[in-house]
């Protein structure tokens, strides 16, 4: 997968950064004097990080160098690092008290298991806050995999490109992964809202999706099946999204929300 385009991710900019703002404000931590934001992309999240806790240390971790670019174009003042999330650990003396990941852990290959490893990398008293979009059931992910597998494309895209993310669980299964006994949490606290995102037409849904979602489809294709790709979902994604009262589409976006509180 080619890497990330902070220019088409950000032009819906306030719709991503809405479930970074919801997620933080759900943090019940008055201080911290080291933040993570893992999986950082632009720096949209970590700038809420910086503004919540003006006194901490914040660190933008991402595996992108194009992402922490503009991080550091919009952020100059915050430590940035490029790194793999799924194998970032914090040194031995410096471990977080807030570790926070927006819309990043469903790219890992085991998210769970990474899950309970960041949660042990806490501070005492740290808390660990994650929000995954879950919509992999959706219609624009379908449709996806539908186009993906037609003869003219199918040759192109790699096999597996449809597990390029994780299946989620359903909000139990991350309560009891993170209260499990053992764990050292001192409350768990998950839950799932679906968002009905006005979209001005199919085309704009495609773009949101382009800059993330479908990347692992898009990407590998030469220009020329790129545009075909593009036109076809796109065709699909009208039928599929009819116009509301206004003429604009709904997109509908389940993402899934955990805020785990260690032991102090």
């Amino acid at each position: 997968m080619q890497d990330w385009d902070p220019a088409l991710y950000l032009r819906f900019a306030d719709a991503r950064t809405r479930p970074a703002a919801e997620l933080l404000a759900r943090v019940p931590l008055r201080e911290a004097r080291r933040a993570v934001d893992l999986g950082c992309g632009t720096g949209n999240s970590t700038a809420l990080l910086a503004q919540r806790y003006p006194g901490a240390r914040v660190t933008g971790i991402d595996s992108s160098q194009a992402m922490l670019a503009r991080a550091r174009e919009q952020l100059p003042s915050v430590d940035f690092a490029l790194a793999d999330m799924a194998t970032w650990e914090p040194s031995a003396d410096a471990h977080p008290d807030l570790i926070f990941a927006n819309a990043s852990l469903q790219w890992a290959i085991n998210h769970e298991a990474l899950l309970v490893r960041l949660f042990a990398c806490l501070a005492p008293g740290g808390a660990l806050a994650v929000q995954m979009p879950d919509n992999l059931n959706e219609p624009v992910h379908r449709l996806a995999r539908e186009v993906a597998a037609l003869p003219q494309y199918a040759d192109s895209i790699e096999e597996g490109a449809e597990h390029a993310r994780s299946a989620l669980l359903p909000a139990a299964g991350y309560y009891d992964l993170l209260a499990a006994p053992g764990r050292g949490a001192a409350a768990v606290d998950v839950w799932r809202t679906v968002y009905q995102q006005p979209m001005a037409s199919p085309a704009a849904i495609v773009q949101w999706l382009r800059g993330a979602g479908i990347k692992p489809y898009v990407d590998v294709l030469p220009a020329a099946l790129q545009r075909e790709f593009l036109a076809e979902y796109e065709r699909r994604i009208d039928a599929a999204y009819p116009p509301r009262a206004d003429g604009t589409r709904l997109l509908a976006f389940p993402r899934i929300f955990i805020v785990a509180l260690r032991t102090p």
